[in-house]
């Protein structure tokens, strides 16, 4: 049985694990640095859960708001326990979370060539929305 727990203080090289085992690109040295994960994680609006079964981690998700709109990122599940529903468990945990801090409107990113999670969010009901562009300003290319 799947269980979703949230990342706590240290959790940040199993986290790290997660995202190499499944092929998710991160910055190290930047955003995804371990001093910048345990801040995220301390300032009371982003939530990393994991997916685990038994002492297994299998899977996780960034969970995160502005205060407006809240924001599912970063899902990931290890190949081999894919499409088992623990992506959609993932981001139903999220979802009930970001609820419970008053925020109605869910949001993910994807990158162009993700169609495997493009795909999973269409069957969990998000819909594409058409009239945005998506524009960065970054400070260095790490973050």
């Amino acid at each position: 049985m799947t269980k979703i727990i949230n990342y706590l203080p240290g959790d940040y090289d199993t986290l790290i694990k997660l995202w190499e085992a499944s092929g998710l690109p991160y910055k190290p040295l930047g955003r995804d640095s371990r001093e910048n994960i345990e801040k995220e994680v301390q300032n009371g609006i982003c939530q990393f859960l994991f997916a685990k079964i038994s002492d297994d981690y299998i899977g996780s998700a960034l969970i995160t708001h502005d205060g407006r709109k809240g924001w599912i990122n970063r899902v990931v599940v290890l190949p081999e326990y894919r499409n088992r529903g623990i992506a959609r468990k993932l981001v139903e945990v999220g979802e009930q979370w970001l609820k419970e801090q008053g925020i109605e409107i869910f949001a993910c990113q994807i990158e162009g060539y993700n169609d495997e999670s493009f795909e999973a969010f269409q069957k969990m009901g998000y819909i594409p929305f058409e009239g945005i562009r998506y524009l960065t300003k970054r400070i260095h290319p790490d973050i």
